[in-house]
């Protein structure tokens, strides 16, 4: 006989999918407002960062314990950071671009 575990449930997941539906909607409507050109990076910036924790803790199952799963995704944040750093100094430290 072997041990078999409960299935999860489906809820967290639903509602996870409608808030990222919901939060996509408000991108596109914030897109088309005219919110003048300070605040418009930053309320995209904040839905973006709200939709990527919401992946994090729902679909990547980063909540609660063990720790190590956090050490892991921080440390895949920071080389994604590492190469956009990198990719920003080699575009920003080219010569004559773009052509003329």
């Amino acid at each position: 006989m072997s041990a078999t575990t409960p299935p999860e449930p489906i809820g967290p997941y639903i509602i996870g999918w409608a808030v990222l539906l919901l939060l996509l909607g408000l991108s596109v409507l914030a897109a088309y407002e005219p919110i003048g050109p300070v605040f418009q990076p930053v309320v995209h910036f904040g839905i973006a960062a709200t939709q990527a924790a919401i992946v994090f803790v729902i679909f990547m199952k980063l909540r609660g314990r063990p720790a190590l799963k956090w050490v892991f995704a921080a440390a895949g944040f920071f080389w994604l950071m590492f190469l956009f750093g990198l990719a920003s100094v080699d575009y920003a430290t080219r010569s004559g671009f773009p052509l003329r």
